[in-house]
């Protein structure tokens, strides 16, 4: 099972809401997944307030070698998290 680091969509028409989840890499957008892991508010006009992650799982998934997608790679890297997989957590 190949895990990936991906948002899924909420909120409505006009207003998106993202949450960060770590998902199976065959299962759909909005499917089921592992486990959450934070959220992702585009319309916020707070930085601080717009991306919250939970670092520690992030990092864990991270080093089993989950594959984040490239919209979460750069908001990673936006929050100070070293995207790369594969990675000791430190």
């Amino acid at each position: 099972m190949a895990v990936k680091l991906r948002l899924k969509r909420f909120g409505r028409r006009h207003r998106p809401f993202y949450r960060l989840n770590a998902i199976d890499g065959r299962s759909p957008r909005d499917g089921k997944s592992i486990e959450e892991l934070g959220f992702y508010d585009p319309i916020e006009p707070a930085a601080d307030k717009a991306v919250q992650f939970n670092q520690e799982r992030v990092k864990y998934w991270l080093s089993v070698g989950a594959q984040p997608s490239t919209t979460v790679r750069s908001l990673l890297k936006k929050a100070g998290i070293d995207p790369t997989p594969g990675k000791a957590v430190s």
